[in-house]
């Protein structure tokens, strides 16, 4: 019973917080994993805050899409054309017209699969 609480708790992203100013400056200092000295724990904070780091990326790729479909929506005045969005974000205009529609799917409801 205790292994599928275990595989629970892995699969919640660790909160990502900003770390103060002074722990930024210093190079060997990552989110306090440092001066962690037991493997296991080790391991395991570092392992949280991959699965974080992920879905926080995940998340704004998503957040990227929706802004592009909205960007380029026929119905707005101000619209923009993929190559212009792809200029803004640094992307390919090929890879623009793709997160545009990946927005509109996810406007629709639709899932990242549907595209």
């Amino acid at each position: 019973m205790a292994e599928p609480e275990r595989t629970e708790r892995r699969l919640r992203p660790a909160p990502l917080l900003f770390e103060p100013s002074e722990a930024v400056t210093d190079p060997e200092h990552f989110f306090d994993l440092e001066s962690i000295e037991d493997p296991r724990e080790l391991l395991a904070r570092a392992t949280e805050l991959t699965v974080a780091f992920r879905a926080a990326q995940d998340r704004a790729v998503e957040f990227q899409a929706l802004a592009a479909a909205q960007l380029a929506d026929p119905s707005r005045f101000d619209r923009l054309d993929p190559a212009a969005i792809a200029e803004q974000a640094q992307w390919t205009e090929d890879y623009a017209r793709k997160m545009i529609e990946f927005g509109e799917s996810l406007q629709r409801g639709g899932d990242a699969d549907d595209s």
